[in-house]
C-alpha cells in the first residue's frame, strides 16, 4: 500500500486543510490498519500517536461503506450535517481505553475535531461519547439503552460493561480497541485486568484489531505481545523515529554544602523557580507527591501574592470540576504555571505549556522522558525539563538520568505473572456478563499473556473459591457467588451481582473521604488515616486552601475556609518512588567518573566539592565495589553500606544483614535506610569481618532469610487485605454506605486467619507473600544486587567520622526520632560539627603541600 491507495485520500486531506504532512509512520499504521493487523505504536511524546490509531478507523469506515463526497459549499455541508444528525448512528465500532479519567475529556476532544470535519466533507454519522466514574447520570442512562459508535472508557468502565447480561451483544459490531498510555497499564494489575477484558472481547471478535499506544518504554517486544494476547498471530511494532530536541538540566544551587540531606535544598531553591517562571509563559512543576505539590503551590503563593488566580494546582484527590478548570486553563493559556503529580504527566495534550520543571529527582528515565514531553507537545518543537533538586546527590541523578536518556537506556516494564486475585474478580464478571462453561473461559483466559502459564489446576482451584468459597468459606452464602446450570456458571443472587459491580477494580488503598464546604461546593479528596487524626478546629490544606476541620459525617469530612495562614499537609498513600536500575547503573558509572576526576557536567561540577571531601574521608566506591564505612560514635558503632540500588532494595538489604549479622553474635540494630545505601548502628561492634566470610552477602537462601529477617507473616496478612479487595471476599462499598478502613481490615485480616488456619494450601495466601516479597521487598531485585555484589569486591573503610555519603542517614534517622529541638537545628549543629573537621583537614593539607 502507498501514497496512491485511495482509501488514505480522507485523511491526506485532512492534514492538508491543516497545513500538516503526515510521518512516515502514521502511514504505516493506516497501511497496516486497513490489511486487518494489530499493532504497538511506540513514538515520541507529541508527535501524532493519537491520529495514527483513530484514523485507521475512520478510514475503514469510508472505504468500506457506501459514503460519499459532499460538495464543498457551505449549505451543501450544513445539509450534511443535518442529513448526518437524522441518521442512524452506527453501533460501537471503536473502543479507547485510556488508564485516567483526566486523559477522557481530552481525548474526546482529539477525536472529535477530525470526525465533525469528515462528518462535514463526507455523509458519516458516528457519535463520539466517554464512559468514566466522572460520567454524568443523565450520559449513563442513555448508554444503558445505547453505546455510542467509538466509546472512551477506563478499564474499569470496560469491564462493568462485560458484567452486563447482553455483553455480547453490546460488541457484536467491535472493530477496534486502542489502548492508550499502554506502557502505565501493563506491569499493573489495571493491565492484567485490560489483558482479560481483551481476551474476552477477542474471542467473541476473533478480527478484532488491537493497537497500543506508548511513547516511553524498555521492553516493546515484550509489552507487544502482551496487548495482543498469546493467540493473535503476527503483530506489528511501529516506531515513529521523528526527531525531537530534549534539553534537560537542573536548576545549581549558588553554594553546595558538603554534607548533603534529603529535603535540604527544595524550597530553598523556590528564588530560582521563581524567576524561571517569571521567564516561561507557561509552566508545568511536577512533583512526586500529592503532599509536595500542596506544599510547592502555597510557597509559590507565599513568594508572589500576586499570582493567584495565575498558578494553581493539579493532583488525583482534588475534585472532578477543579481538575476540569485546571485543565481547561491550562489549554487556553490562562494560566501562567501548574504544580501537580502524575495526575497530568500522561497524554493529555497541553500545547501551550513551554516549560516543565520537576521538583527532586524523577527515579527513572521513562519518568523524566514522559514529563518532559508535556512540554512542547507538538511535532517539531523543543521539550525542556529542568530539575530541581531536594537533595545535593540528586544532581548526580540528573545527570546520570540524562546519559541514560542520551543512549536509550529506558526502564522496562514487566507483566505480572498470573495474579489469581484478578482472575476471581474476571471469573465473577463473566458469570454475570452471561455466563461460561469452564472448558472455553479457561482456554479464552490463557490466551492474556500473563495466564500463558496457568495450569487448568489453578484455574479450578480460584473457580471453586469463587463459586463456593472453597474448603474454608463453603458455609458462608455470601461466598458462594456463581451458581452452575448445565456445566454454565452465572451469578443468580441480585445482592452479589449489585456488590461485584459496585466494587469492580484493581485500585486498592486507604478508603477515602469526601472533602466538602459546610454551605458550599466539593473541594476534593482526603484518606481516611489522615481524617481521623484531626480535631474540630484543626487546619489542614488542600487544593491550595487553608480548611479548619469540621466533623466527619456520611463519609464526608466537613470543613470551612480557616482564617489561619498554616496548615498541616496531608499525607497520601504510595508516596515515595523507587530508583530504577537503569538509573542505579547510570549513577554508579557517575560515581566512577567522579573517582577518576572527571566531572563533565554542570551537576558534576556541583558536586565536586562533597566527592572531593568523601574520597579524603573514605573512598568513592567503583562500579564493581561494595563501600562499607565503619565509625564510632556516641550514638553507638555505626556500619554504612552503600550498594546505590534504591530504597526499597536497601529496606530489604539492611533487614537481612542485620538478621545474618544477629545469628552470629546476639546483637540489637537501628534499620536506616535511602536511596544510597543503608545504615546499621548498634550499642556494641558488629562480627563485620566474620560475617563477611560465613557469607553476609550471599544471594544463596535469599527468600528464606528475608522471611526470617522481617515480620513477613504480618506483611503478608497487610497485603492480603489489597488481595481480598480485589478478590471480591471484601467490599469498600454496599448498598447505601461505605465501609471504613478499619473495617476492611478487620474483615481481612479475620479472612486472612480463617484461611490460614482451616485452608492453608490457598492460593491467594501464597500470593500474598509473593507479593510482599516481590513488590514491597523486590526480592529480584535484591538478588541481583547481591549478586553483583558477589561478583565484585567489597571495601572495608574505617572512618574517624561520617563522611559525605553517610551524613543523609544520619539525618534520616534523626527525623524518627521525638526532639525539643527542630530537625533543622538539630541538623546544622551537626553539619557545623563536622565541616569544622573538613576545614582543619584542608589547613593540614595546604600545609603539607
Amino acid at each position: 500500500m502507498n501514497e496512491a491507495d485511495p482509501r488514505l485520500q480522507p485523511a491526506l486531506d485532512y492534514f492538508v486543510q491543516r497545513g500538516w504532512q503526515p510521518f512516515a509512520f502514521q502511514r504505516e499504521v493506516w497501511a497496516a490498519y486497513l490489511n486487518g493487523e494489530s499493532g504497538l505504536i511506540h513514538a515520541a511524546t507529541g508527535t501524532g500517536k493519537t491520529y495514527a490509531a483513530w484514523f485507521g478507523a475512520l478510514l475503514e469506515y469510508l472505504s468500506t461503506h457506501e459514503v460519499r463526497e459532499v460538495p464543498q459549499s457551505s449549505r451543501a455541508k450544513r445539509a450534511a450535517k443535518r442529513a448526518a444528525k437524522r441518521a442512524a448512528s452506527p453501533p460501537l465500532t471503536v473502543l479507547w481505553i485510556t488508564p485516567l479519567r483526566a486523559l477522557a475529556a481530552d481525548t474526546e476532544n482529539a477525536l472529535r475535531a477530525p470526525l465533525e470535519t469528515l462528518g462535514q466533507n463526507w455523509h458519516i454519522s458516528w457519535t463520539l461519547e466517554t464512559r468514566t466514574g466522572d460520567t454524568d447520570s443523565a450520559t449513563r442512562s442513555r448508554q444503558q439503552r445505547r453505546l455510542p459508535t467509538a466509546l472512551i472508557t477506563t478499564p474499569e468502565s470496560l469491564s462493568l460493561l462485560l458484567a452486563r447480561t447482553n455483553a455480547a451483544d453490546l460488541f457484536a459490531h467491535l472493530q477496534a480497541i486502542v489502548v492508550d498510555e499502554w506502557h502505565e497499564l501493563m506491569s499493573t494489575k489495571r493491565g492484567t485486568q485490560t489483558e482479560l477484558a481483551l481476551a474476552r472481547l477477542r474471542r467473541w471478535r476473533p478480527d478484532l484489531r488491537v493497537w497500543g499506544l506508548s511513547a516511553t518504554m524498555g521492553n516493546l517486544d515484550v509489552a507487544l505481545k502482551v496487548l495482543v494476547g498469546t493467540n493473535s498471530g503476527k503483530a506489528r511494532l511501529v516506531q515513529g523515529d521523528i526527531p525531537k530536541r530534549l534539553v534537560i538540566d537542573s536548576v545549581i544551587p549558588t553554594t553546595m554544602e558538603r554534607f548533603p540531606w534529603a529535603g535540604h535544598l527544595g524550597l530553598k531553591l523556590l528564588p530560582q523557580v521563581v524567576d524561571i517562571l517569571e521567564s516561561s509563559p507557561s509552566t508545568l512543576i511536577f512533583t512526586n507527591t500529592r503532599s509536595q505539590t500542596e506544599v510547592w503551590y502555597q510557597a509559590l503563593l507565599d513568594a508572589r501574592p500576586d499570582w493567584a488566580g495565575l498558578i494553581a494546582l493539579h493532583h488525583g484527590s482534588l475534585d472532578r470540576d477543579v481538575r476540569a478548570w485546571v485543565e481547561d486553563g491550562l489549554r487556553e493559556g490562562r494560566l501562567k504555571a501548574v504544580v501537580c503529580t502524575s495526575s497530568l504527566d500522561l497524554g493529555v495534550d497541553f500545547s501551550p505549556v513551554a516549560r516543565v520543571l520537576q521538583i527532586g529527582s524523577p527515579k527513572g528515565a521513562a519518568r523524566l522522558l514522559q514529563r518532559a514531553g508535556r512540554s512542547g507537545h507538538q511535532p517539531g518543537a523543543e521539550s525542556r525539563v529542568t530539575v530541581v533538586p531536594t537533595h545535593a546527590l540528586e544532581l548526580v541523578e540528573v545527570a546520570a538520568a540524562r546519559e541514560a536518556v542520551e543512549q536509550g537506556q529506558i526502564e522496562a516494564r514487566v507483566p505480572l505473572e498470573k495474579p489469581l486475585d484478578v482472575l476471581a474478580q474476571h471469573l465473577v464478571t463473566v458469570g454475570l456478563g452471561g455466563g461460561f462453561t469452564p472448558d472455553d473461559l479457561y482456554e479464552e483466559v490463557r490466551t492474556a499473556y500473563s495466564y500463558r502459564h496457568l495450569t487448568r489446576q489453578e484455574f479450578e482451584w480460584a473457580l471453586d473459591f469463587v463459586a463456593r468459597g472453597g474448603s474454608a468459606l463453603h458455609a458462608y452464602p455470601e461466598y458462594n457467588r456463581l451458581a452452575q446450570h448445565d456445566g454454565r456458571y452465572t451469578v443468580e443472587e441480585k445482592t452479589i451481582a449489585q456488590m461485584h459491580r459496585m466494587s469492580i477494580g484493581t485500585i486498592t488503598g486507604d478508603s477515602q473521604l469526601v472533602v466538602q464546604y459546610l454551605k458550599g461546593a466539593k473541594i476534593g479528596h482526603v484518606e481516611e488515616s489522615f481524617v481521623t487524626r484531626l480535631k474540630p478546629g484543626d487546619k489542614f490544606t488542600l487544593g491550595g486552601r487553608i480548611l479548619e476541620f469540621v466533623r466527619i459525617r456520611d463519609m464526608t469530612a466537613w470543613v470551612r475556609l480557616a482564617k489561619s495562614k498554616k496548615g498541616i499537609v496531608p499525607r497520601w498513600y504510595g508516596g515515595g518512588l523507587p530508583l530504577s536500575d537503569e538509573l542505579t547503573d547510570a549513577m554508579r558509572r557517575k560515581f566512577d567518573d567522579a573517582r577518576d576526576g572527571v566531572f563533565e557536567s554542570p551537576e558534576m561540577q556541583a558536586v565536586r566539592p562533597i566527592f572531593a571531601l568523601q574520597a579524603k574521608w573514605s573512598r568513592i566506591p567503583a562500579p564493581d565495589e561494595l563501600l562499607i564505612e565503619r565509625v564510632e560514635t556516641r550514638e553507638g558503632h555505626h556500619l554504612f553500606f552503600f550498594p546505590f540500588d534504591g530504597r526499597l532494595v536497601h529496606e530489604g538489604l539492611s533487614a537481612l544483614m542485620a538478621y545474618r549479622l544477629s545469628r552470629l553474635q546476639p546483637i540489637t540494630f537501628t534499620l536506616t535506610d535511602d536511596d544510597y545505601g543503608f545504615e546499621l548502628l548498634s550499642p556494641e561492634p558488629a562480627p563485620l569481618e566474620q560475617a563477611l566470610e560465613a557469607g553476609l552477602l550471599s544471594p544463596d537462601n535469599l527468600a528464606d532469610d528475608i522471611l526470617h529477617s522481617l515480620n513477613a507473616a504480618e506483611m503478608a496478612r497487610r497485603q492480603f487485605r489489597e488481595i481480598a479487595r480485589v478478590a471480591g471476599l471484601v467490599a469498600p462499598r454496599f448498598p447505601g454506605g461505605q465501609k471504613s478502613v478499619r473495617q476492611l481490615q478487620a474483615s481481612a485480616g479475620l479472612l486472612y486467619d480463617v484461611l490460614a488456619k482451616y485452608d492453608p494450601a490457598n492460593l491467594l495466601l501464597g500470593q500474598a507473600q509473593r507479593e510482599v516479597l516481590e513488590r514491597q521487598l523486590e526480592q529480584s531485585r535484591l538478588h541481583h544486587a547481591l549478586t553483583r555484589i558477589a561478583a565484585g569486591s567489597v571495601i572495608v573503610q574505617q572512618v574517624k567520622r561520617p563522611t559525605p555519603f553517610a551524613f543523609p542517614l544520619l539525618v534520616h534517622r534523626l527525623r524518627q526520632t521525638v526532639t525539643s529541638e527542630s530537625i533543622e537545628d538539630r541538623v546544622r549543629k551537626m553539619v557545623e560539627g563536622l565541616e569544622k573537621a573538613a576545614q582543619s583537614d584542608d589547613k593540614m593539607g595546604r600545609k603539607a603541600r
